[in-house]
Formats: C-alpha cells, structure tokens, sequence
C-alpha cells in the first residue's frame, strides 16, 4: 500500500483515510443501505471494479454520475476520485434539458450509472487501489439546489475536501464506531460531512432511503435501530422525527451531536429538540454550497431561545465581512451582506453561471482572500453576534416601504403554533406588489389570522404585515432539499381564481 503516499503534494487524506480503513478493517461497516451492512472492504473492492471502466473512459473530462443514493453510487464516486476524474454528480429530480445543459456547462461526454453485476463483493480487496498521480483538476462538481433557474456546478477540489473532511470529523467526533446518518440527496453538500468525512475517518454511514425521506415513523425506527450518534439535516427532518417520537413515547438518547441547517428552525420545533434529543449537543450551523460551512452555533439547550438563532463562530481559517448597500466593511452593529471566505470553497462556478460576479476581492484592502457573496443579510447585534435577516433578492418594495419577506418568515416562525411559513411578494394590480403569507399551525393549536397578525403587528413595521394570511393544517411543499418550494406555495395557494 506505500504507492497510495506520494509526495505530500500528491497525497488525498480523504482517500488515503478510505484506503486505510479499508486495509486496517476490511470486515468493518462503512454504510448501511436498506438495513443491510456493507464492509469497508467491499466498498473498496467495488471502487477498485468501478475504477478499471472509469480508467478506460477515453480523454480526461469529467464524468457524470446521476446522484441516485446508494451504495453503488457511493463506490462509483470513490472510484472517480481514485482515478482523479472530475464527477459531476446532478439531482436525480433534473429534468432532460436541464441535465443536457448541465452536462454541456461541466464538459460531460460520458455518464455512467453504477455497475450492475454485485456479485462477489467481499472477495479479493487487495486489488490494486492506489489513487492515480494528483492533478489541478477539480475532484467533485457539486450543484446548487437551482431553486432560481438551472443548478449551477460547484467544483471543489482535493485541498478543500481534505480540509473540510478533517474539520468536520474533528469538529464532531466522527471516527470508527461513530455513526452517522446521512439524510441528505447524494448531490446536497451536507454529504461532505454525512458520507465523506465519516468514510474518510472510519465511521459508518446510514444511508436514508429517499423513498421514505417523508416518513417520520421510519426515520426513527432507523436512528433507533442503528444508535445514530451525529445527524445532520434540515428542520424538517427533526420535525418529522419529534413528531413520530412523540407518538411514540420514545427518544433517542444515543445522539451525541445534531446539526440544523439549510433553513431557518421554527421556535417550537427547537423547544422539542432537548427531549428528543436528552444527550446531544445541538448546532445551528451557517453555510452555502460555493463555501461549505462557515459558522457554527452551538445552542443552549437549558434555553434553547427564540430563532432566528445567531449563525455561530466561523469555522478556523473562514473570514467573513458585513459589507453595506454602500459597499462600506460595517465594523460595528447593523446591517449588510454577508462575504465569506473559507478554506473549503470553489475557486468559481463552470459553465454560464463563472461570469457572476460573486467571488471578489477585500472590498477596501488586498488582503490576498477571495470571497463569496453569499446575498444572505444579516445583522450584527452590539455583542457582536450574526443573526440572518433574508436575502437580497428577497427585498421588495411594498407600498414604496423596503421590506424583507424573509424577515417576516422569521417573525412567523417565532410564533409558538407556527410550524411552516413561506412569505411572498406577488404582483398587485394597485400597489405593485404586495405580501402574501402561508402558515402551517399546530396540530390543535387553534391558531387563527387574527392572532397572527397581533403577533406581527407587534414585531413588524405595518409594510411588513401581509396583506393576506393564510393558515392551513396541511405540510407546505418543499424541494428535494427539504427548503419550502415558494412556487409550489405561490401555485397551490394564491391563483388566479383564488
């Protein structure tokens, strides 16, 4: 196994961390698919088979896998990375213009699925595993959720997966006999954390079956099951297992660390964790897919608080910058766009989307870094904590008032019987455009528009109260990764003929 160690240049710790537990412990679990357990070993084995049709792909461009979650894709991706060939890996969900067009962006020619012929998979591991010689090409084109239009690629490269792998096992405690569930689409970056730094540092990998994504009772049958020790997912996961735990009487003590992220944490939701989750640290973690997680909040659970929660401390090695409409570095309290720069982050997007101007220099100095405009506003508090605010793209002018829906959504999801919440601003024949709220209330809760609206007068400027409030006791529709589909909303609740 000494060839896998060249040079330091040459050296991949996330493959070397694969290879290792492979060779140490070939019997040892790396994943669990279906409630069946599939060794280090045999991950490795098949890698090695999916890496002779990689090697044999003419030219160098990257290879695109279709992210459908499973062990086979997983031994797939390994293998590209083996070989040192870029992988494109697009949703599953994309639609056929869409993949062609990603695919043209990235410079895909061939797509390969996982190689159907499983037979014999505990044979032989000591076939020829060693990485091929390192290069400056990117490692995995990761995609953005596309949620405003086409996905756009995110290329990451050797450092940055090596630095983010060895933070986040570090950060968690993810090493062998740690388990980690990874609820997230294979294509999401949270599977930086919930697959590869867990393979890399010799844990073991619950994979959640896509099919039962939406199935509370299933989720926590599994973590039950399999004594889940790190989960990592968006609100919605956490809401669905309260629920089918609360049901059932039961918990999940053996949760050492569990992290929300993606999407703001309703109040109530946050106030359940604790009893759910009796041994578990809880974070509020802060990230995009161009820089990868940047800031992590730990929460108190003696008095978890009223979201929106601080985004947290950045990572070591993450800068980040206020920076005002005015393009002013705010030092003190107030408000303006977050920049951040992380070692983890992608020297710039593929395709159409490289020509954005989202990766720029210090505004005011050289100070050598280059940073993403997240289009997240926040505000710093007199303490100096971050607390999010919306998006840039999300303010509008309602009746000539800036407001924020994303800020209203907060001032929603504040409320004790709130669940859900999507705020938009659609088009008004009079005004222009006016906002428009959806709410999800707890089950029983009684909850009505005109307590609602006494809770937002209190809280918001009178622009920022909807002009129409609808509650409904029904889940809103989300996308795939697990964000509330405000088109789907606009669609389902505000019509024409409604």
């Amino acid at each position: 196994m000494s060839g896998i160690v060249g040079a330091a240049q040459g050296r991949h710790r996330l493959l070397d961390g694969i290879v290792g537990q492979a060779r140490r412990t070939p019997g040892a679990t790396a994943l669990v698919w279906r409630d069946e357990e599939i060794s280090y070993g045999a991950l490795l084995h098949r890698a090695a088979r999916e890496r002779a049709r990689v090697a044999r792909l003419p030219g160098d461009e990257p290879v695109g896998v279709p992210a459908v979650k499973s062990p086979a894709t997983v031994a797939l991706v390994l293998a590209c990375l083996l070989e040192r060939r870029p992988v494109l890996l697009p949703a599953v969900t994309l639609g056929r213009d869409a993949l062609d067009q990603l695919h043209e962006q990235a410079g895909v020619r061939e797509v390969l699925g996982p190689y159907d012929d499983v037979d014999d998979l505990e044979a032989d591991a000591g076939v020829p595993v060693a990485p091929a010689p390192a290069t400056d090409r990117p490692a995995l084109l990761l995609t953005t959720s596309g949620s405003t239009g086409l996905p756009k690629i995110v290329p990451l490269g050797v450092p940055a997966l090596d630095a983010f792998t060895n933070w986040a096992a570090d950060a968690f405690g993810i090493g062998p006999g740690t388990t980690v569930l990874n609820y997230a689409p294979l294509n999401f970056d949270l599977c930086l954390l919930d697959v590869w730094a867990t393979l890399a540092h010799g844990g073991r990998v619950v994979l959640v079956d896509p099919d039962h994504a939406l199935d509370g009772a299933r989720l926590l049958g599994l973590m039950q099951r399999h004594e889940v020790h790190v989960v990592q997912a968006v609100p919605m996961f956490f809401r669905l297992v309260a629920d089918a735990a609360d049901a059932a009487g039961a918990a999940l003590p053996a949760v050492r660390h569990a992290m929300f992220t993606g999407d703001a944490i309703p109040g109530p939701l946050l106030e359940r964790l604790p009893g759910l989750l009796p041994g578990a640290r809880l974070h509020n973690i802060y990230g995009c897919t161009e820089t990868n997680d940047s800031f992590v909040h730990e929460v108190d659970t003696r008095a978890p608080g009223v979201p929106p929660l601080p985004i947290g401390v950045p990572l070591p090695g993450v800068d980040a910058l206020v920076v005002t409409a005015e393009g002013a570095v705010l030092e003190g309290p107030g408000t303006g766009e977050l920049l951040v720069s992380t070692p983890f982050q992608t020297s710039g997007y593929l395709g159409a989307a490289a020509a954005r101007q989202v990766f720029v220099p210090h505004p005011v100095r050289d100070d050598g870094r280059r940073y993403f405009r997240s289009g997240d506003l926040v505000r710093r508090h007199p303490d100096g904590s971050l607390t999010l605010e919306g998006r840039t793209d999300h303010q509008v002018k309602v009746r000539g008032v800036r407001v924020n829906a994303q800020e209203v959504e907060h001032v929603l999801l504040g409320h004790r019987d709130v669940t859900e919440a999507a705020v938009l601003a659609l088009p008004d024949p009079v005004a222009g455009r006016l906002l428009h709220a959806v709410v999800r209330r707890s089950p029983d809760s009684g909850l009505n528009s005109l307590t609602l609206r006494g809770h937002l007068a209190r809280r918001l400027p009178r622009a920022a109260v909807p002009s129409v409030l609808r509650i409904t006791d029904d889940a809103l529709p989300r996308t795939s990764t697990g964000k509330v589909d405000r088109d789907r909303v606009a669609s389902a609740h505000f019509t024409k003929e409604s």
